[in-house]
């Protein structure tokens, strides 16, 4: 009986993550889009992705392009916000994603001179904390990506760690990027589990490995392989992802291979 438990945990377990949802930050085809943005939504749609996370419209006329991604089965479950914009226009993001059904808001970039420090960062939290709770007041969710430059030391711990403690939870989650969190030094699965159920996206994306880490938030694009060939430890991730409550997954390849890549980066992950 204990063993035939232990099997039906483990095949359920199997068979959340394979029921779970991929989808693709549309960064990954930003030069594809350059060219045909109507094709390369159908390009994204024929590899099987059913969730984008995005921002814009490429050019086209805002319901032309809801009817394009409607007519491809294609949700936009995240919407990105400039960091300017959460401050000056806050109310435009919530229409922006009320528009499209998106239910995250995601910023993924804090403007800074030279090195990003503590001072950086308590104005972050406080600009996120105030545009959360607007953001929460309308049903939905904001999240901060981390590009790694937040993972400098300080204290017992790093600045990234003191945005964690300074953010309300009610009104600010996290978007996790596991390439950024890597190319910092740091660890992704750690980081998951340290502080569990405030992630709620996360952004799937492999190194090369070999590759130097740092803290700058900069690297080459064409460290970016094929999901399972590097050195982040996807498979960890994705189950400590499960663990933690994630809830959206988002393929980004930044690589001028992404086209390449992306379907088999989905082939690995039903692999797991």
């Amino acid at each position: 009986m204990k063993k035939w438990i232990l099997c039906s945990a483990l095949f359920a377990s199997t068979s959340i993550l394979h029921a779970q949802e991929i989808g693709v930050q549309l960064y990954t085809f930003r030069n594809q889009f350059k060219n045909d943005v109507k094709g390369t939504i159908q390009l994204i749609s024929s590899m099987g992705i059913k969730e984008l996370e995005g921002g814009g419209t490429y050019g086209m006329d805002r319901n032309a392009y809801k009817q394009l991604l409607e007519a491809n089965g294609l949700k936009m479950v995240s919407v990105g916000a400039d960091y300017e914009q959460l401050q000056k226009d806050p109310q435009a993001i919530i229409e922006e994603a009320k528009f499209f059904g998106a239910k995250y808001i995601m910023c993924a970039w804090i403007p800074h001179d030279g090195a990003f420090g503590i001072e950086n960062a308590k104005k972050a939290i406080e600009v996120f904390n105030t545009a959360g709770k607007l953001f929460s007041e309308n049903g939905l969710t904001f999240c901060y990506h981390p590009h790694g430059y937040e993972f400098r030391p300080y204290n017992d711990g790093t600045v990234f760690d003191a945005m964690m403690t300074g953010t309300n939870p009610l009104y600010v989650s996290y978007e996790m990027d596991v390439y950024w969190v890597k190319n910092a030094g740091q660890d992704p699965v750690a980081l998951l589990n340290k502080y569990p159920g405030r992630f709620k996206l996360l952004h799937l994306k492999d190194r090369k490995p070999g590759t130097p880490d740092n803290n700058d938030g900069e690297q080459d694009v064409e460290t970016n392989v094929t999901l399972g060939s590097g050195d982040v430890n996807i498979a960890g991730v994705m189950k400590a992802a499960k663990q933690t409550g994630v809830a959206h997954y988002f393929i980004e390849d930044e690589s001028s291979r992404c086209v390449q890549q992306v379907p088999e980066s989905l082939k690995y992950l039903k692999s797991l």
